[in-house]
């Protein structure tokens, strides 16, 4: 009888706190830098994304792999101007980040797709940094190291980390581990381990998933947001 009671103490420590989105988005304070998973809206923590738009932040730097639309998710970040800078891949979808960037209201750095997930994976497992040989000859390699080794170029890139990581789940449960559906995984998976506060947006909240179906451990959730209906 001892040993349930332990037991169930243990399991309660490490229930989540379930808030909302407009909560989600009252944490996130100016200056911040943020993780935003998705490839376009596919896995786009958007509700949360929805929440934060509304808000009055100023200055905030944007890691992500695109801009999304300009009337979606990371989209309307841009679009309401709260961004100072984002660190992406690409921007094509998004006219409003293009013109921003040539009027110089908005910083845009570029990556590879590959280096810049390469980039969060060492953050989120505690590398120093990460050799790449893509960009090698090209405007990439300007401003960095370059490493040889055994008669061929690396560029040297550094950790990539962020205040918070908005991500998106497909289930979650109450202790925070993560299912994902099909391709919504994409970069969650890799901004989950590299911030410092996470935030999973849930398709469906559930008392407990099957170890079988965990992508994300909990271990490295800090809040769930429930998508609701609408």
């Amino acid at each position: 009888m001892k040993l349930e009671i332990n037991v169930v103490f243990i399991r309660d420590k490490v229930l989540k706190k379930i808030i909302s989105a407009e909560q989600a988005a009252k944490l996130i304070k100016d200056n911040s830098t943020i993780m935003v998973g998705g490839f376009l809206s596919c896995g786009a923590p958007d509700k949360i994304l929805d929440a934060l738009s509304e808000q009055k932040i100023k200055n905030l730097t944007m890691i992500c792999n695109d801009t999304s639309f300009q009337n979606a998710d990371k989209g309307k970040l841009i679009k309401n101007s709260l961004v100072k800078k984002v660190i992406t891949t690409h921007i094509g979808t998004n006219p409003i980040t293009g013109e921003k960037m040539h009027s110089g209201e908005l910083e845009v750095e570029f990556y590879p797709m590959g280096t810049l997930v390469e980039k969060i994976h060492a953050k989120g497992s505690g590398l120093g940094g990460v050799l790449t040989p893509t960009g090698i000859g090209t405007v990439l390699e300007e401003g960095k190291k370059i490493v040889e080794i055994k008669n061929k170029k690396y560029i040297f890139e550094e950790p990539l980390g962020a205040d918070f990581a908005l991500i998106y789940g497909t289930k979650v449960d109450k202790y925070g581990n993560v299912k994902f559906e099909g391709t919504t995984r994409n970069f969650n998976t890799s901004m989950a381990t590299a911030a410092d506060t996470v935030i999973v947006q849930a398709d469906e909240i559930v008392d407990c998933l099957n170890p079988d179906e965990v992508v994300i451990p909990g271990i490295f959730i800090d809040y769930i947001v429930e998508r609701g209906e609408n």
